[in-house]
């Protein structure tokens, strides 16, 4: 490997690694922070809150990896600058287009391995700190869980638990369902058969039930109603969390999903993310090394990251309308993931057209 390649690939990780450290070091005090304001009125040990802080951090350092990757590149350049060593490159015959195709190349292979390495370590860290949090939350005694055998919920209702298993969701509609019915003691009460349960408010309408008390079992016409905790949009809501989930781990919940006819939209939306990640980090590498080409005759450092950064959060609330526009299917959900990363190409292509003669 050329000296020069080697000066330019240990420069770019060296400022990649340093606003790493400063990002997680804000993330986690910012989670530290968040964790002591939820555990105000509960008795835990500060180390508890701290192991949490940290266990929720690479989940939030993923979703901000566009800012860091820009921050680098800023970084990167001003160190170049700063030392003139971009002048002392150019006289020597190495075009800028050359250093901006390294770090490019750089940022490629990071993220790469921030898809198939990091990502699914944040999701399992994310995972074990949800699972454990969710002991002290109000919601604690509920769960909700949907797999091969359809969807199953544990409610607890005053002094009732009530375990239901539905094989399907139709609109508000909940198909071929089994309720058991327990007491505090765990003692069955009934059971309850039905195809169809109107669960739109938390007052589910159990339509042409038969309920099973003690063996003998009594059809009824119409509709009863149970309470519940749950209605129909917090269930769509429960499994909105996918970053606490591996890429395997979605693809086995989108299969789970289709079988409960359940929408994948989000799913499939968050996949394609994924996929469309490192095209995404090498953009804003691009992005960000053509407005550093174009900044020489800005001498502040600070006016230079501001405006990279003021830029950066236009795309990422670009990004947002998009998604929100996917996830609603006002669009498809491959082109609201794609379309911003194709918006994002025509700009940094017009400015990259004279890089070298910048």
């Amino acid at each position: 490997m050329k000296t020069y390649i080697k000066f330019l690939v240990s420069t770019y990780l060296k400022s990649f690694i340093y606003v790493v450290c400063t990002i997680f070091s804000l993330i986690v005090i910012i989670n530290l922070l968040t964790e002591l304001e939820f555990f105000r009125e509960i008795d835990v040990n500060v180390f508890f809150t701290i192991y949490l802080a940290l266990l929720n951090s690479p989940s939030m350092i993923f979703e901000v990896f566009p800012f860091i990757f820009l921050l680098s590149t800023q970084v990167f350049f001003i160190k170049l600058f700063t030392n003139n060593e971009i002048q002392i490159f150019k006289y020597s015959g190495l075009k800028n287009s050359r250093i901006l195709l390294i770090i490019c190349s750089i940022s490629l292979i990071l993220g790469l391995l921030i898809i198939s390495v990091f990502y699914n370590t944040s999701s399992n860290l994310k995972n074990f700190y949800l699972e454990l949090k969710s002991v002290y939350t109000k919601d604690g005694k509920y769960l909700a869980v949907i797999n091969k055998n359809g969807l199953w919920i544990r409610d607890k209702i005053e002094d009732k638990v009530l375990i239901i298993n539905s094989s399907k969701i139709e609109g508000n509609l909940l198909i071929n369902n089994f309720i058991t019915e327990f007491d505090s003691d765990f003692e069955v009460i009934r059971n309850i058969k039905s195809d169809t349960i109107d669960i739109k408010k938390n007052t589910w309408k159990i339509i042409n039930p038969e309920i099973f008390i003690a063996n003998v079992s009594e059809k009824k016409e119409g509709f009863i109603e149970i309470n519940s905790n749950f209605n129909y949009e917090r269930i769509q809501s429960l499994f909105s969390n996918l970053s606490s989930l591996s890429f395997l781990g979605l693809l086995e919940l989108k299969h789970n999903y289709k079988l409960l006819n359940f929408s994948t939209v989000d799913i499939d939306i968050h996949i394609q993310k994924l996929i469309s990640y490192p095209i995404y980090l090498i953009l804003m590498t691009v992005f960000s090394s053509v407005l550093m080409f174009g900044s020489k005759k800005i001498k502040s450092n600070t006016l230079k990251i501001s405006i990279g950064l003021f830029l950066c959060v236009l795309i990422y609330y670009l990004n947002n309308l998009f998604y929100v526009l996917g996830l609603t299917e006002r669009l498809h959900y491959m082109i609201s993931v794609w379309a911003p990363l194709f918006f994002l190409i025509f700009p940094i292509l017009i400015m990259t057209y004279r890089v070298n003669e910048k």
